[in-house]
């Protein structure tokens, strides 16, 4: 059974990413939790305070995520697309979570808490320019600007968010596999690209090929 906070952050995830942090008030997180708003202030002290946390927990999860990922990896491309792969994974399991700590970067909230998501952001994304940088001293990437790159990359996230149904045909990563089988044929290298052409080739033939089988031994005459 969840614990008391654990129960309100999500309530409250909920809310904040359905109307808002301005449309949404502790009375309204209290009701939907059935608990007083005295019970509301004995675990965060007002509405910033249960914001604020929301958006560092979801934050930092997602850091996490990701960069556990990315060392997991190997080329660029792959470091790219295992970033890219897990931040939807981190969305697909809490989408409320997601919404409501996306939204303080579009709201004037106080400087503590923008000073805290502000952060955590510039660390997220300064990850997926590292690997776009690396694929371009590599060779694997074309001499693209790794922040230019990688805003487009983040933004088939950000925007995503906004669209994808929950029961909809495609899964969060499916969408951000298919964003990043078209962004990577214009980011990769002409070399890269017949490499990697190469590769799938061979793996589509050793798919397709069954295991030999020796000629029938001649029959006596």
């Amino acid at each position: 059974m969840e614990d008391r906070p654990t129960q309100l952050i999500e309530i409250a995830s909920r809310l904040f990413a359905a109307r808002g942090y301005a449309g949404t008030s502790l009375r309204d997180i209290a009701e939907e939790a059935r608990v007083t708003k005295a019970a509301l202030y004995y675990h965060f002290p007002n509405k910033e305070a249960l914001y604020e946390q929301i958006v560092v927990d979801s934050l930092q999860a997602l850091i996490d995520r990701v960069s556990e990922a990315v060392v997991q990896a190997g080329s660029a491309t792959e470091k790219v697309c295992a970033f890219m792969l897990s931040a939807a994974d981190v969305f697909a399991g809490a989408p409320d979570a997601w919404i409501a700590g996306s939204n303080v970067f579009w709201s004037s909230m106080g400087p503590q808490i923008r000073a805290a998501a502000v952060g955590r952001r510039d660390k997220f994304e300064k990850l997926l320019r590292s690997c776009i940088a690396e694929g371009v001293a590599s060779g694997e990437f074309r001499k693209v600007d790794p922040a230019i790159a990688g805003r487009l990359l983040l933004s088939t996230l950000n925007q995503m968010t906004r669209w994808i149904k929950r029961d909809g045909p495609l899964t969060p990563r499916q969408v951000i596999e298919q964003y990043l089988e078209i962004i990577l044929i214009g980011m990769r290298t002409h070399e890269a690209q017949t490499t990697s052409r190469r590769r799938d080739s061979a793996v589509m033939t050793t798919r397709s090929v069954g295991p030999s089988r020796k000629p029938p031994k001649a029959g006596k005459a």
